[in-house]
């Protein structure tokens, strides 16, 4: 009867980890929101737009993109960033000329890195947060951990029943009995796992449900316009260039810092 005791610590593990992950799933949509601890500004400037779409690397890869339109940076496709002019409009584009360096001359993997994880950033993060339009660092994080102590729970359930089932000196009949006890506990991480990507799918995990909101505010931005590519840039992030090279650029640069 050793499966049995396989099949309580399946049983377990489930129930414990969906628990947990409805418990902090619950308590981020009952987060008091922006709107009732401070009033929120109707405007969102194009980075912080970015933040809550994609993150801080979104704000890093719009500040690239911006500055390579206005001819401040060369962006080629090889994944290197070359400095033309070396005074940046705001924080962002100054974080990213000291990334590249004394040299002019970077790869681009690295500058994203350093402008994602730059002061400049993490106050906009701050500042959004605040306002109740981005989720803060410790829900985001713990979510994620919860979604993957479920994962892990799944995996779990089916090497135990794995384990159950190759018991050597079993009876015949025993597989039928066991596949669907541990059936069950498979079936409940599963469909925890399920809801949780139908929750939070297409939505960002950087923003708050009233930040989703301001998100799904935005109009479709007009093709061929600077502005409205830098916008789109910002919601979608790198696959809304339409220029394959400078498309390629920054995709490579986002490969080799994977």
């Amino acid at each position: 009867m050793l499966w049995v005791v396989l099949l309580l610590v399946a049983w377990s593990a489930a129930a414990v980890s969906c628990i947990r992950l409805c418990l902090v799933t619950a308590s981020t949509a009952h987060r008091p929101q922006g709107a009732e601890r401070a009033p929120v500004s109707p405007e969102l400037n194009l980075y912080e737009t970015a933040f809550l779409a994609g993150g801080p690397q979104r704000v890093a890869d719009l500040a690239l993109v911006s500055m390579h339109l206005r001819r401040r940076l060369l962006l080629a496709h090889t994944g290197w960033a070359t400095v033309v002019d070396p005074e940046g409009r705001d924080e962002v584009e100054r974080t990213v000329i000291r990334a590249i360096g004394p040299e002019g001359q970077s790869r681009i993997a690295p500058i994203r890195a350093a402008a994602a994880a730059a002061d400049a950033v993490r106050g906009l993060a701050d500042h959004l947060v605040a306002s109740g339009l981005a989720v803060p660092h410790g829900t985001r994080t713990g979510l994620e951990s919860a979604v993957r102590a479920v994962r892990g729970a799944a995996v779990l359930v089916v090497v135990l029943a794995a384990v159950s089932l190759l018991m050597p000196g079993q009876e015949a009949g025993f597989a039928g009995p066991v596949a669907a006890w541990f059936g069950l506990p498979l079936v409940l991480t599963l469909g925890c796992l399920a809801i949780a990507r139908v929750e939070n799918h297409p939505y960002s995990p950087w923003a708050s449900p009233s930040g989703q909101r301001w998100l799904d505010s935005l109009p479709a931005p007009v093709r061929g316009v600077d502005r409205d590519l830098l916008a789109a840039v910002a919601v979608r992030g790198v696959g809304a260039l339409d220029d394959p090279a400078l498309r390629a650029a920054l995709l490579s640069g986002a490969r080799s810092g994977d």
